[in-house]
């Protein structure tokens, strides 16, 4: 579809790392434990250096390497002089993958989203929704990356199953389902039917949003403009 991102893999790690809850899970899952030590990730503060001066001695008259400026030298050096953490999901098995609360569910699509069949994570994926840790927007934006950068046969009836077995969301994910089934079945049929199909469309889309989600999603999902969107939009 048009409307979807060229960096679809990017774009949803950038989407759930702005979560601080998210974040905090990444960082206690991944940051080195001597700078975990230190961190309070209730703030997760972004460190930008930039040294901006206006004091009495000029021209600045101290040291211009950073780590000189830090309460702790060494410490600083080792974070930003060396090499980076790596969290490489290719190896990472997915038994382990599955314990990572709200980091659980992106690794999984993204370590298998281009070499499986979205349907083989089925059991996974029930189990990673009914563990409770993820949120509505969240699921929003994870299912949208399912559906933009995943492959399986038949969609519909994947997002249908997840509902079915996730209570807490079945509500969004059976109208995303319906959508699915529903242009699956419109698939190859005449052109004359395009009238038809952009009614159904509408319709759907009056459903999702009285679902909650989000209205880039339901744009990428059904095809519909913004200008159509708005248009249904009470």
């Amino acid at each position: 579809m048009e409307r979807f991102s060229h960096t679809p893999h990017d774009a949803i790690f950038r989407q759930m790392l702005t979560q601080k809850e998210v974040a905090r899970d990444f960082l206690q899952l991944y940051l080195p434990a001597q700078f975990l030590r230190i961190c309070d990730l209730d703030t997760l503060p972004l460190v930008v250096p930039i040294l901006f001066y206006h004091g009495s001695v000029s021209p600045w008259p101290h040291t211009l390497n950073w780590h000189h400026l830090f309460d702790n030298p060494e410490l600083a050096s080792a974070l930003y002089s060396g090499d980076f953490p790596l969290v490489d999901l290719t190896v990472r098995p997915d038994n382990q993958i599955v314990r990572h609360q709200r980091m659980a569910m992106l690794e999984l699509l993204q370590k298998h989203i281009r070499q499986r069949d979205l349907a083989e994570l089925q059991s996974m994926l029930i189990t990673l929704l009914a563990q409770g840790y993820l949120t509505e927007t969240q699921i929003n934006t994870l299912i949208s990356y399912m559906l933009q950068a995943g492959t399986t046969e038949k969609p519909g009836p994947l997002i249908r199953e997840l509902a079915k077995q996730s209570p807490r969301h079945k509500e969004l994910l059976m109208t995303i389902a319906e959508w699915l089934e529903e242009k699956d079945r419109k698939k190859g049929r005449k052109e004359g039917l395009l009238e038809d199909s952009q009614e159904i469309s509408r319709s759907i889309a009056l459903k999702m949003l009285a679902s909650g989600l989000d209205a880039m999603m339901i744009m990428e999902i059904t095809g519909l403009s913004q200008e159509e969107l708005s248009s249904l939009a009470p």
